[in-house]
């Protein structure tokens, strides 16, 4: 028997995924693989662009100092669009998001493919603000999945991430060697134009579950239409739970950021890798990362409740940190991976649940 809410969801048993009205389970599960092949392809553009960043910063004559402010210029782009991402995708729909995500990263390869200059390598940065397509596509996830079953879903994300890395860095790697930075770009513009594509044939406007009509929905409807709308951006604050796992994402996840942003730098400077031999290191991560999260990850969250997975979770990575800090070479380092991924996707996976478990479905877009 099919139980309905406000008659705009159904929940079909046996099945991992909610079903808002209009939408059948094969139109459903179509989505749902979509959103992973677009979470795959921006993963792996993402990988292209982190291949030529290091390389095209060094031809240019960026020292360590001013690549890190590069790579912090993304991550301060991406803490601001982030937010208004959030707000475009609950007012215009995943589609919308989605679309504006991939458009942004077709200008930022373009950008990049005529970048000859560091005014011009900082002025390819700027479209970052709204180059969110990983999250766009585990919103459209969250939104299509049951709570229950969310952790797992979206831990396949993790397993797009993997292959994403592996064909990226790779991909990205040989390109460069072989043909230069200019048509490196010009591939990976070509790349998110095909994910453009299949945003709009294959996702629809919206994924939501639209919550039933009442007089408050309606007398908050101007207010929500409003992207740049700061209090409905810190709304969600104001749920039970939700500013301490923002808390907690924030500070554990500092550190992780932070080695990301560096680690091309790492590559380049300490371990004095060509673009092809950092192509198959990134290459390595990814393989490690689809085993965890394909055939870790999701039986451990099954098996153990959110709290536990974050402690655990924050406990390998301060061991991981530790160890890190005693690192000499290359191999000590691939060995260090293997932990390192674990904590990254058990932490990443559980907290992304825990967001969407506790705020109202109609704002996963936010989370």
């Amino acid at each position: 028997m099919e139980r309905t809410t406000g008659n705009a969801m159904k929940e079909i048993p046996g099945n991992s995924v909610f079903q808002p009205r209009g939408f059948n389970p094969h139109n459903r599960v179509k989505i749902l693989y979509v959103s992973y092949v677009v979470a795959t392809l921006d993963i792996t553009w993402m990988f292209v662009l982190m291949s030529i960043s290091p390389y095209l910063a060094n031809k240019l004559d960026f020292d360590t100092l001013w690549f890190g402010y590069l790579q912090t210029t993304v991550a301060v782009l991406q803490l601001l669009g982030g937010p208004i991402f959030g707000r475009v995708a609950d007012i215009f729909g995943a589609q919308a998001a989605l679309s504006l995500s991939c458009v942004a990263s077709i200008v930022s390869f373009l950008l990049l493919a005529n970048a000859d200059t560091p005014a011009m390598l900082f002025m390819q940065k700027l479209p970052s603000f709204f180059m969110h397509g990983l999250p766009g596509s585990q919103m459209v996830v969250a939104d299509l999945t049951e709570p229950e079953h969310r952790a797992n879903a979206l831990s396949k994300i993790g397993v797009c991430f993997s292959v994403g890395m592996i064909a990226g860095s790779t991909l990205g790697g040989h390109l460069i060697a072989q043909y230069g930075v200019t048509i490196t770009s010009y591939v990976a513009a070509v790349g998110s134009t095909i994910s453009l594509l299949l945003v709009i044939l294959f996702i629809p406007k919206n994924t939501k579950v639209q919550a039933p009509s009442t007089s408050i929905n309606r007398e908050d409807s101007h207010r929500k239409k409003s992207i740049f709308s700061l209090t409905e951006i810190t709304r969600l604050l104001k749920f039970p739970g939700v500013p301490g796992i923002f808390l907690i994402k924030i500070i554990s996840g500092f550190p992780s950021v932070l080695f990301q942003v560096m680690f091309q730098i790492i590559a380049v400077k300490f371990f004095k890798l060509e673009p092809t031999q950092t192509g198959y290191l990134l290459a390595y991560f990814g393989i490690v990362q689809m085993v965890v999260q394909g055939f870790v990850i999701g039986r451990v969250t099954a098996r153990y409740s959110d709290h536990s997975l974050v402690l655990l979770s924050t406990g390998v990575a301060a061991l991981v940190g530790l160890a890190q800090a005693f690192m000499q070479n290359i191999f000590h380092f691939c060995l260090i991976v293997f932990p390192m991924i674990f904590s990254l996707g058990l932490f990443n996976t559980t907290m992304d649940s825990m967001l969407t478990n506790t705020v109202p479905s109609s704002d996963t877009g936010k989370t």
